[in-house]
């Protein structure tokens, strides 16, 4: 497997601070502001000296902590899954701790995904050796429950999320069709809705809170246009594709607007970005792109800093980190990127 992240690796803190996870052939890294908007640390190892397999999944709580789930190897030449809390930027994660593997002893099977509930407990989710999802969680009151297996079946992907609600909802890639399930109920197990019967560009889903009682869906087609789609209505086409891999989405104000949105990295190599009003995809939207050409590979996040300011950040395939801000100033022209 390639260093794959799932989830968003640029966060910010309960104390306000920028930090952002990145990856290695064996480790996951962090790095932090040292103050709000201020200068950054250098990068320092998550969760002790274990050594991982490349990929890890990242979900922020409500509370404002992060997530870590990644796989490591076995003694026995398998893998098993990992989690680590993170409570602040500028404090180490804890150790990783075992979460085990849904077929027990087995490699790797898909890149795991975590979301986190409205109590602060992990879930995590990823494929399991019969292309099906499994799950396990942490206890209310400590320790972990069983794995259990939500089926599904050719399962390619997986991103997770939590919902204003408080409830958590899964989504997965098959050929032929996007599987969900969702949470009924905080603290429910996750059960199985209709799919959607499309077929979409491996490495495209996203997903965003967009309301109390939704969740939005993105992801692109083969044929390069992009989508919205929740559950109570049928898909939106929105706007082909700037480039190729997967898109970012962020809810933001934007001039006393509550709007969606987007960046990618487009094909000339620069980022680009597109916004609109949020839930309504028919108000329209385009690219704008902005920054310097960066090489094939490089991650996009966004944010909002402690000021809420949108805050864009990319990370190179070689690590090197550039970062810019919204200027302060109606539309959404951003600062110079600069790299930290």
């Amino acid at each position: 497997m390639v260093r794959t992240v799932k989830g968003n690796w640029l966060i910010r803190g309960r104390d306000g601070r920028l930090g952002v996870y990145l990856p290695t052939d064996d480790a996951v890294l962090y790095r932090a502001e040292r103050v709000p908007g201020g200068p950054w640390e250098s990068p320092r190892k998550a969760g002790g000296d274990q050594t991982l397999h490349a990929g890890f999944g990242v979900g922020q709580g409500p509370d404002g902590y992060a997530h870590l789930v990644a796989w490591r190897p076995t003694p026995a030449g398998g893998a098993e899954l990992v989690h680590s809390t993170h409570f602040r930027p500028l404090l180490a994660p804890l150790d990783w701790t075992p979460f085990g593997h849904p077929n027990k002893d087995a490699d790797r099977t898909g890149d795991p995904v975590v979301a986190v509930d409205v109590e602060g407990r992990a879930h995590l989710f990823v494929r399991n050796r019969g292309k099906g999802v499994s799950m396990r969680n942490q206890k209310e009151r400590g320790g972990l429950n069983a794995w259990h297996d939500l089926r599904g079946s050719k399962v390619q992907e997986l991103i997770a999320v939590t919902g204003e609600s408080g409830r958590i909802e899964v989504y997965a890639a098959s050929p032929t069709a996007i599987l969900r399930w969702y949470q009924q109920e905080p603290g429910r197990r996750p059960v199985a809705a209709d799919p959607l019967p499309v077929t979409i560009e491996p490495g495209t889903l996203a997903a965003l809170p967009t309301s109390k009682e939704h969740t939005t869906l993105f992801y692109a087609d083969p044929e390069g246009m992009l989508y919205a789609w929740r559950p109570d209505a049928g898909p939106r086409a929105l706007l082909p594709v700037a480039g190729p891999g997967p898109v970012t989405v962020l809810r933001c104000d934007i001039d006393g607007h509550d709007c969606t949105l987007l960046a990618q990295r487009s094909a000339s190599g620069r980022v680009a970005f597109a916004a609109y009003p949020t839930e309504q995809e028919t108000a329209g939207l385009w690219w704008t792109e902005s920054g310097p050409e960066l090489p094939e590979g490089t991650r996009v996040a966004l944010a909002q800093d402690a000021t809420d300011r949108v805050v864009a950040a990319t990370l190179t395939p070689d690590g090197t980190l550039r970062v810019a801000r919204r200027k302060d100033e109606p539309g959404l022209a951003l600062e110079a990127w600069r790299t930290v």
